[in-house]
C-alpha cells in the first residue's frame, strides 16, 4: 500500500537556504484578503458566512443575510485594510487575495499594487470546497485566475485555497502556471511536491502564528498574547539561523482581525522586535518561491516507495543476502516517503527480518557466506559481499591468516550452526579476527541475537551506498 503523506521531511539537517545577503531568517507576511468573497445571500451563497469573526460559535444563516457578520467583514475592507497598509506598505509582502473580494476593493488593490506587494490568489470564492466536486473547483481557480488577471493586469504565480478539498493541491499542480503553492503547514522551508512526475514548489503557510486565533476558542485573547507569540517563534527560528540552520517564518492576518486597534499594536511591535535584529530577510512567498527554485532546483532522486514491485525488488532484493522476501514484504506493506531514505528503508527491512519466522531468519543467517572463505575464493560472492569483504582487507590475506580465519570459521559453524556474521565495514581486518576469536565461545542465543543484530547492520550500510 503506498502512502501519500511525507512524514519524513528534511530529516535532522536541513538544507541551508542560502537567504540573500546570509540572512538569518526570512520572515514572509500575509494579508489575507477575503472581504466581499465570504460566504453571503448577497453573492449567490445558500447561507451567511460564520467563519472567522468576532462572533466566536457563529453558525450559518440559511437563506438569510447575518447583518453583524457582514459588517465585521466590511471592518476589514473599511478600515482594518488601512491600518495594516500603513503599517506594512515599506515592507514586500504577500496578499491572499479571494478574486471575488478583489473585484469589489479597487481602491484597496491600487494601494497593494502601489505599494508593491505580490498579490496571489485566494481562490474564486473564501469557502469551504471540502465536498465541492472536483470539477467544479477546477472550474473557480480557473475562473479566479482569470479574473484575477483581469482586475490586477496579470495572472497570480502563488495559490492558496485555505479551505481545501483534498483535490486542491492535485489542482494547483495541474493548472501548470504557480510558481508556488501554499496550502500546506508542514515545515518551516519550502520544498518540492510531486504530481504526476511533475515538481511543484510549496511555500508553507502557518495556523499558528496567525491571527486567526483571535476568533477561535483556544486562542489569543490579546495583543500581547499575538506579540508574544510572534516574538518568541521569531527568536527560536533566529536562534536556529545563527546556529547555521536558517528558516523561514511565516505570519497569516486577516484585515478585520489584526486589523482591529486592539490588536494592530502587536504587529507593530514584532516589526520593531524584527527589525531591531541583524540578518533578517522580509520577502514576499513570491520571492522565496524564486530564490529557493534557483537555489535549491528540483533534482530527480531515486524514490523507493514509487518504484512497482518488481523494480524494487530487483533494486532492494539482495539486502538481505539471498533473501529476497523480506523486499517483497516490505513493499506489500505500507510504503511512503519516510522509506525513500536509507534509514528509512533500512528500519523497515529491519522491522520485517524480525517479524519473520524462527526459521526464516535463521535461513537469512545461514545465506551469509563465511569470511574469507571458500566462496570468497572461488570469486564466488554476492558484489555487496565482495566489496565488503574487501573493504577489510580480507581478499587478501596472508597464507596464516587465511588458516586462522577458515579455523575459526568451522570452529564458530560447528558450534552455532550459522555463519559467523559481522558487519566488516565498521571493522578493519585485525577487529574482526578479534571479533571472531571473542565471540567464538559465546553460547548460541547470545550468537543468534548478535547475529541478528549484525545482519540488519549490514543491510543499513547497504542501503546507505545504494541511497546516496
Amino acid at each position: 500500500m503506498r502512502y501519500s503523506r511525507d512524514m519524513r521531511g528534511y530529516g535532522e539537517r536541513t538544507p541551508d537556504p542560502k537567504w540573500p545577503g546570509g540572512a538569518k531568517i526570512a520572515v514572509q507576511i500575509v494579508m489575507n484578503y477575503e472581504e466581499g468573497g465570504e460566504n453571503s445571500i448577497e453573492h449567490g451563497d445558500a447561507a451567511s458566512e460564520a467563519f472567522l469573526s468576532e462572533i466566536i460559535g457563529a453558525q450559518p444563516w440559511p437563506g438569510q443575510r447575518h447583518w453583524n457578520m457582514e459588517s465585521i467583514y466590511d471592518y476589514g475592507a473599511r478600515s482594518g485594510f488601512w491600518r495594516l497598509h500603513r503599517m506594512l506598505k515599506d515592507l514586500p509582502i504577500t496578499v491572499y487575495g479571494v478574486a471575488t473580494a478583489l473585484e469589489r476593493a479597487p481602491e484597496q488593490v491600487a494601494a497593494m499594487q502601489e505599494a508593491g506587494w505580490e498579490i496571489a490568489t485566494h481562490g474564486l470564492k473564501w469557502i469551504d470546497y471540502r465536498d465541492i466536486p472536483r470539477e467544479v473547483e477546477a472550474d473557480h481557480i480557473a475562473r479566479a485566475i482569470q479574473l484575477h488577471r483581469q482586475i490586477t493586469g496579470e495572472r497570480p504565480y502563488g495559490f492558496y485555497q485555505g479551505r481545501t478539498s483534498m483535490n486542491t493541491v492535485e489542482l494547483g499542480c495541474e493548472e501548470g502556471g504557480f510558481a508556488y503553492l501554499a496550502d500546506t503547514i508542514a515545515d518551516d522551508l519550502p520544498y518540492w511536491h510531486v504530481h504526476k512526475d511533475r515538481p511543484q514548489l510549496m511555500v508553507p503557510y502557518t495556523m499558528d502564528a496567525n491571527d486567526m486565533r483571535f476568533s477561535s476558542g483556544q486562542g489569543f485573547g490579546t495583543g500581547v498574547e499575538f506579540f508574544d507569540y510572534l516574538r518568541d517563534s521569531f527568536d527560536v527560528l533566529y536562534a536556529e539561523g545563527q546556529a547555521g540552520a536558517p528558516k523561514m517564518m511565516s505570519i497569516g492576518l486577516h484585515c478585520r482581525l489584526a486589523g482591529r486597534p486592539g490588536r494592530a499594536r502587536a504587529i507593530q511591535r514584532f516589526l520593531d522586535h524584527a527589525r531591531a535584529h541583524e540578518g533578517v530577510w522580509f520577502a514576499s512567498r513570491l520571492d522565496i518561491a524564486r530564490h529557493w527554485a534557483e537555489t535549491h532546483p528540483y533534482r530527480p532522486r531515486t524514490r523507493p516507495s514509487q518504484m512497482d514491485r518488481a523494480e524494487f525488488v530487483a533494486a532492494f532484493g539482495g539486502i538481505y543476502e539471498h533473501s529476497p522476501f523480506i523486499a517483497e514484504r516490505v513493499w506489500d506493506a505500507e510504503m511512503g516517503a519516510v522509506h525513500d531514505s536509507a534509514t528509512g528503508l533500512s528500519m523497515r527491512m529491519a522491522q520485517i527480518f524480525r517479524a519473520a519466522s524462527d526459521t526464516e531468519r535463521l535461513g537469512v543467517l545461514t545465506a551469509h557466506p563465511d569470511l574469507a572463505g571458500k566462496l570468497a575464493q572461488a570469486k564466488r560472492l554476492t558484489a555487496d559481499s565482495s566489496s565488503e569483504q574487501a573493504s577489510a582487507g580480507l581478499d587478501a590475506l596472508t597464507d596464516a591468516e587465511r588458516a586462522e580465519f577458515t579455523r575459526l570459521n568451522d570452529a564458530y559453524t560447528a558450534k552455532h550452526r550459522f555463519p559467523f556474521i559481522i558487519a566488516v565495514r565498521d571493522h578493519d581486518k585485525a577487529g574482526i579476527l578479534a571479533a571472531m576469536q571473542a565471540r567464538i565461545d559465546n553460547d548460541t542465543p547470545t550468537e543468534r541475537a548478535e547475529a541478528e543484530r549484525q545482519v540488519t547492520r549490514i543491510a543499513e550500510l547497504r542501503l546507505k551506498e545504494a541511497l546516496k
